[in-house]
């Protein structure tokens, strides 16, 4: 199987099948899975059986049907988080590369304070101020990652500006917002596509640690963190109900963490072959 020219290698295969089946079975939560997200179906932490393929969870809900649907909510806010990061990202780098060195330079002071503070203190600080909301929390995380969108973004744009095609579109009498939606921005794609990837995985792992300590997804909503962090006791008596929505985290950043692998390989090797 062949894309963006090259052949797939079965590490990056087998993170596509990884990330297509949990992406599938989340968005597919309401149709497959056995009982309401909210439901409460037995006592608590019971063991895997023919009623309960994962067992129960703290208050008795289906644990496969929580990580369904935990994955939905899972999903559905990293990808909000990611898109709305580099939408920000993107613009305010590539506005920093073309438009001058004050804008540039304001620009950049702005995203330096931003990644002077810790990010976690910083999004906690955020969240106990104003909120836990699904909202409040799309668009913190997104503000705060976007800083290192913006790094990259410049970064590619002020490499791509200098190149002879620019000029020549320039010279052409092309207007700005020409020559980055036409030249720029297509070129820079492939970098700002396995960063996109990379930034995915991490803004999975930071919600999970958010609602671990109890500032990310709310109950009754069901997520992948907050799941881990309402069954922990578990681990006392033995049972494996913390470990499942663990491993559903573990296995989805593994196989998003494959793609982007292959992803920085392909733009490794079409680097080589511009140079050589």
């Amino acid at each position: 199987m062949k894309l963006f020219g090259t052949r797939i290698p079965a590490s990056a295969g087998a993170g596509m099948v990884i990330v297509a089946a949990l992406a599938l079975a989340s968005l597919a939560a309401p149709l497959i899975a056995p009982h309401g997200e909210t439901e409460t179906v037995g006592d608590i932490w019971l063991g895997p059986g023919a009623g309960h393929w994962l067992g129960t969870d703290s208050i008795g809900r289906d644990m496969l049907s929580r990580l369904l649907y935990g994955g939905r909510t899972t999903l559905g806010i990293a990808l909000a988080i990611t898109l709305l990061s580099f939408s920000l990202g993107i613009v305010t780098g590539f506005s920093a590369a073309v438009l001058g060195r004050r804008v540039d330079q304001v620009l950049t002071r702005i995203v330096d304070t931003l990644m002077a503070i810790p990010v976690l203190i910083f999004a906690l600080m955020i969240l106990s101020a104003l909120g836990t909301s699904i909202p409040v929390l799309i668009v913190t995380i997104a503000v705060l990652d976007a800083t290192r969108v913006f790094r990259l973004a410049r970064l590619v744009a002020q490499g791509i500006a200098v190149q002879e095609y620019v000029e020549v579109a320039r010279l052409r009498g092309e207007g700005l917002a020409w020559v980055i939606v036409r030249e720029i921005l297509p070129n820079a794609v492939p970098p700002l596509l396995a960063e996109f990837g990379m930034r995915f995985g991490f803004t999975i792992l930071f919600v999970a640690g958010l609602s671990f300590l109890g500032l990310g997804i709310q109950p009754p909503y069901a997520d992948w963190g907050g799941m881990v962090r309402d069954n922990a006791q578990a681990i006392n008596f033995g049972m494996l109900a913390p470990l499942m929505p663990a491993a559903a985290i573990a296995l989805l950043t593994i196989g998003i963490n494959l793609i982007v692998d292959w992803l920085l390989s392909v733009r490794a090797v079409g680097q080589a072959g511009e140079i050589a």
